[in-house]
């Protein structure tokens, strides 16, 4: 579908409400367009089973963070399972996806998701969103290493947090579960929230983009203990494959 014509839909009849159908978030209130294998329940299936699964299904009270937090799919799911005594913190830098993400809170009535127009990374700041001038992609990202930023990556300005940082200033919870889907930077947010980890023990899934991203989040994992399981059709191996999601358990 060209591109003009997706934003086209996903502004105007892409805004009619509808249940998700299955999944982690079944039963949540969701908009038609785009992305609608969300609502459609058949999103990365086996990664929706296994945060279902967290501590047996039963995450009440929990805090859980989730990085890269797109539409909200997890967000909300998540947000729905740990219910009002629990926090779901999600950061979204994209513009376009954030306000999605911030419509389906709303929808939803979640006041305890709390939004954060922001990227995850080892410190706080400003930094650019490489777009390469599709906005309401999936892909947009921070540079990966020595990629090249020029006119074609159509970069814009987004807000860098450090999760120590609002740990600390008690602007989030400390977790219990973390979702790192982060389109090659997961390895410097991890490092941002060292501290966190050390003291807080929380399990995470991580889906690793690069050879520098796994090396990256293994080196600060690996120290604290963590083991870790491939989710889906990945191998069990001595390092996490790119392309995989994996969960990590102290």
């Amino acid at each position: 579908m060209p591109p003009r014509l997706r934003r086209f839909l996903g502004a105007t009849v892409g805004l009619l409400p509808v249940r998700v159908r299955s999944g982690a978030a079944r039963g949540a209130r969701w908009t038609l367009f785009p992305w609608t294998s969300y609502w459609r329940g058949t999103h990365e299936p086996r990664l929706q089973e296994a945060i279902s699964r967290l501590n047996g299904g039963d995450v009440t009270g929990w805090s859980c963070w989730d990085l890269g937090a797109h539409f909200g799919l997890y967000s909300v799911a998540l947000a729905r399972a740990v219910g009002p005594t629990g926090q779901v913190a999600a950061f979204e830098p994209n513009p376009a996806s954030f306000r999605r993400l911030e419509r389906h809170r709303r929808m939803n009535g979640l006041t305890w998701l709390r939004t954060f127009p922001a990227a995850v990374s080892d410190r706080a700041g400003a930094s650019e969103l490489l777009t390469y001038g599709e906005l309401d992609s999936t892909s947009t990202h921070l540079a990966y290493e020595g990629e090249a930023r020029g006119a074609a990556a159509a970069p814009i300005a987004i807000r860098l947090v450090q999760l120590d940082d609002l740990v600390r200033r008690g602007e989030v919870r400390a977790p219990r579960f973390i979702k790192v889907d982060v389109e090659g930077h997961g390895h410097m947010a991890v490092a941002g929230m060292r501290e966190t980890l050390a003291a807080h023990r929380p399990q995470l899934i991580v889906a690793f983009h690069s050879p520098e991203e796994v090396a990256g989040v293994l080196a600060v994992l690996r120290p604290l203990g963590y083991r870790w399981d491939p989710i889906g059709a990945f191998a069990a191996g001595s390092e996490p494959e790119i392309g995989g999601d994996y969960l990590f358990t102290p």
